[in-house]
C-alpha cells in the first residue's frame, strides 16, 4: 500500500527541478550582482541613453580629448560667459571669420594699429579729405578750397624820401584762388563784418570771410593820412600789390608801412 504512494525519479522530473532551481538562483544572483560586476562588455549597443544618464553625472572629467566638436553643441549651446579670458586667440579664428560687420564702432583705435597698417592700397578714393588733415598741413590742392584762409605779413616803405614819394611791395598767394578776393586795408585797431581783426595766436592770426582780402595795418611811420597811406593795387586770384605814399609836406623823411594780411578763399 506505502510502495503505491511512493513517487518515482524519472529524467522529466529531475531536469525540471534543476531548472526550477537554476531560474531562481540567477534571480537571487541577478538582484544582488557584485560591486563592479557590470562592465562596458556587459551593456549592449544603445542601452544608455540620455533618460538612463542622471543629470549633471557627465562632468568635464569624464570627457575625453577632443570629444566635443563643433558638430556635437546645440544652438547657443557656447555663450560669452562659457569662454575663458584668453581663450580666443588668433590661431583660434578662421579666415574670413572677422567682417567689418562683426566689429562694434569705435573698436579699432589708432593703437590697435600696427606700424605701416594702413597703406595707399588700404585707403578708398577720396578717403582722405582735407577735412580729415590735421591744421598742422597746409593746403594740398592746385587751388585754395573754399573756405581756407592763407595768411602773412608785410613791411615796404623808404628811407630819406622825399614828401609824397611811393613805395612798392607785392604778396604772391601759396596756393591761387578761383577769383580774385574784394579788398579792405584797415588801419590799427580797425575791424569790419568780413574781416574780424588779428585773432589769437598772440595777435598773429589775421581773420578774413570768406571772398575777401583783409590788410592790416599794425605800424607806420610819416604815411599819408587815412586810406591815401596804403592801397592794394593789381589785385588778382594770384596775390595782390601794395602801395605805400609819405605824408605830403616836412622834407625828406623815411616812411613805412608793416603789418598783416589774410584772405580766404569764396
Amino acid at each position: 500500500m506505502q510502495s503505491r504512494l511512493r513517487p518515482k525519479l524519472t529524467y522529466s522530473n529531475a531536469v525540471a527541478t534543476i531548472a526550477l532551481f537554476i531560474a531562481l538562483g540567477g534571480a537571487a544572483v541577478a538582484a544582488g550582482l557584485p560591486k563592479n560586476s557590470v562592465g562596458p562588455k556587459q551593456l549592449k549597443r544603445g542601452a544608455v541613453i540620455a533618460a538612463k544618464i542622471r543629470k549633471a553625472a557627465v562632468t568635464s572629467g569624464k570627457l575625453a580629448p577632443k570629444s566635443v566638436v563643433a558638430g556635437k553643441l546645440g544652438p547657443n549651446a557656447v555663450l560669452p560667459g562659457n569662454i575663458g579670458n584668453g581663450a580666443i586667440t588668433s590661431a583660434k579664428i578662421g579666415a574670413g571669420a572677422v567682417i567689418a560687420s562683426s566689429i562694434k564702432n569705435g573698436v579699432v583705435t589708432t593703437n590697435k594699429l600696427a606700424n605701416e597698417a594702413v597703406t595707399a592700397a588700404k585707403l578708398g578714393k577720396g578717403a582722405v579729405t582735407p577735412a580729415k588733415l590735421s591744421d598742422e598741413f597746409g593746403p594740398v590742392l592746385g587751388t585754395l578750397k573754399s573756405g581756407q584762409t592763407l595768411r602773412g605779413v608785410f613791411d615796404l616803405g623808404s628811407v630819406a624820401a622825399a614828401a609824397g614819394d611811393t613805395a612798392r611791395g607785392a604778396v604772391s598767394y601759396q596756393f591761387p584762388l578761383l577769383n580774385p578776393p574784394s579788398v579792405t586795408v584797415l588801419l590799427p585797431g580797425q575791424t569790419t563784418a568780413n574781416c574780424g581783426g588779428l585773432g589769437g595766436g598772440a595777435g598773429q592770426t589775421p581773420q578774413a570771410t570768406a571772398g575777401n582780402l583783409c590788410v592790416y595795418v599794425t605800424g607806420a611811420e610819416n604815411l599819408e593820412d587815412g586810406a591815401a597811406g596804403l592801397t592794394v593795387e593789381n589785385n588778382l586770384r594770384l596775390g595782390f600789390g601794395l602801395v605805400a605814399k609819405a605824408k605830403e609836406g616836412g622834407g625828406a623823411k623815411s616812411f613805412h608801412a608793416l603789418g598783416q594780411w589774410a584772405v580766404t578763399a569764396p
